[in-house]
């Protein structure tokens, strides 16, 4: 019986490398993004330090300034003014 070469069989199964290679390079790129910063899977916010002093606001007063009365012409005492000197008051020339 003389020697005969092995037999390939091609199944069609071609994909397979293409499959792995696709796999391994999501993988690569997930874990440079988790190594990098850019996915972070610690919840956030573990080392970040925000301070944040707000003002405080002050409400308006309610009390309202004492208002002047406008001048009547009258003294202080409530008789009417009537045009002539205080008493011991000399007029002047």
């Amino acid at each position: 019986m003389p020697d005969r070469e092995p037999t390939v069989i091609n199944t069609g199964g071609g994909y397979t490398g293409w499959v792995v290679a696709i796999i391994l390079a999501l993988i690569v790129i997930g874990a440079l993004l988790l190594f990098t910063g850019v996915i972070d899977l610690g919840g956030g916010g573990t080392g970040t330090d925000v301070n944040v002093n707000v003002p405080a606001v002050e409400t308006p007063s309610t009390n309202k300034p004492a208002t002047e009365t406008p001048a009547t012409g009258t003294p202080a005492t409530g008789t009417p003014d009537t045009g002539t000197p205080a008493t011991g008051a000399t007029p002047q020339q």
